[in-house]
């Protein structure tokens, strides 16, 4: 009788001699996406061995438009429209970075006012863009309730956002110069009533969603991306702080007022997809404050933007400039030859760079846990695509 070490030595054997022709049959392939319904614009391929993922070919591009070939057709505020549409729920950030690379080429100084009003704008418009990313991952785990609320409250932001700039999605607000309009009257008191309402809302939130132990259960622990992997892999934004970075763009580099406003850079060290999935609600509760203090230190009076000409020229020569968006760092490297027209945009954004760590955390994941972790990313494909 052969001895129990001879039938484990036979069996490697045995594996030795598996062709690999043998080896893939055992792994079945997976298409996720790009009709999925939870991964939006996008596809990944996957292959699982039982239940575990030991393969991810990310496959982005299905809603490439070429928004940055586009603008070396158009003047700079013709780009405005336009380059808000890769993320029109956080419109007034993608286009406050064009804006400022702008304004350094061609010399302008915006007025103080329109700081204020610009940076309040991309406040309200991170926190819709956040309600929006929070509403899809509670319908990702299957919390319905965690799909409505967010969206429904993202109502008292997007009216904010229409009284604002008289669109209530693709705002087109924040321009070369300042804004385009001022505030409407009345509308400080309008403002503080509904943050101070949503507010309410967030304990809430950690009541009904990330206190529930079937979330904690599906996240903690799961997706673990360490800090020295965050930085290598260059992710950003919520993504790179859950991994214990400390990293914001209105602190290291602010803009604007950014330097006149307190407020602090929220993360956490857990690294794993709860603290990724509770990060964008802490920093929810930092942009209520910074928008207070927007409304208090305000100017009472003054000009909004600077008055420009349609066709403004400025001298050759190119720049880079980023804000922090709800996807993190969003920057834009804009070359100018001298004419209206610039020579070539180049977008850095958030999502693409988070999109790196997808196939690095799914690798030797249960298959169960890909909602919980690709999510958790902040990933945005149509940003990605650009």
């Amino acid at each position: 009788m052969s001895s129990l070490q001879e039938k484990i030595d036979e069996a490697k054997k045995l594996s030795l001699q598996i062709t690999k022709e043998t080896e893939d049959d055992r792994l079945m392939t997976l298409s996720v996406g790009p009709q999925h319904p939870g991964s939006g614009h996008f596809r990944f391929t996957i292959k699982v061995d039982g239940d575990y993922i030991v393969f991810v070919d990310p496959d982005p591009g299905y809603v490439h438009r070429g928004h940055e070939k586009m603008c070396e057709y158009r003047n700079h505020f013709q780009n405005i429209p336009h380059l808000e549409r890769p993320v029109i729920h956080d419109s007034c950030n993608i286009t406050y970075a064009y804006s400022l690379a702008v304004e350094d080429l061609v010399g302008i100084t915006v007025p103080r006012r329109g700081q204020f009003i610009r940076a309040l704008a991309s406040e309200l418009s991170r926190l819709s863009y956040t309600l929006y990313w929070l509403a899809i991952y509670g319908i990702f785990l299957g919390h319905s309730t965690m799909f409505m609320w967010p969206a429904g409250d993202r109502e008292l932001l997007i009216d904010l956002l229409e009284r604002l700039s008289g669109a209530r999605v693709t705002n087109a607000f924040n321009i070369p110069g300042g804004v385009r309009n001022d505030i409407p009257y009345n509308f400080k008191e309008k403002c503080l009533a509904q943050v101070n309402y949503f507010e309410t809302r967030l304990k809430e939130y950690e009541d009904i969603f990330y206190n529930n132990p079937l979330l904690r259960q599906r996240t903690e622990g799961v997706g673990i991306l360490t800090k020295e992997d965050a930085i290598k892999l260059g992710v950003t934004g919520s993504v790179l702080r859950a991994s214990g970075v400390p990293f914001d763009v209105r602190k290291v580099e602010p803009y604007d007022v950014y330097d006149e406003i307190e407020f602090k850079v929220q993360y956490m060290k857990t690294c794993d997809s709860f603290a990724r999935a509770y990060v964008p609600v802490l920093d929810m509760r930092e942009s209520c404050h910074i928008i207070r203090q927007l409304l208090d230190k305000m100017p009472d009076s003054g000009d909004v933007r600077e008055k420009l000409q349609f066709n403004i020229k400025s001298s050759p020569g190119e720049t880079y400039k980023r804000v922090e968006s709800g996807r993190g760092a969003l920057g834009y490297h804009v070359v100018s030859d001298g004419t209206p027209r610039p020579y070539r945009v180049k977008a850095s954004v958030g999502s693409f760079r988070n999109l790196l760590a997808l196939p690095f955390l799914l690798t030797g994941s249960k298959l169960g846990d890909m909602p919980a972790i690709y999510w958790s990313l902040n990933y945005w494909p149509v940003e990605a695509d650009r």
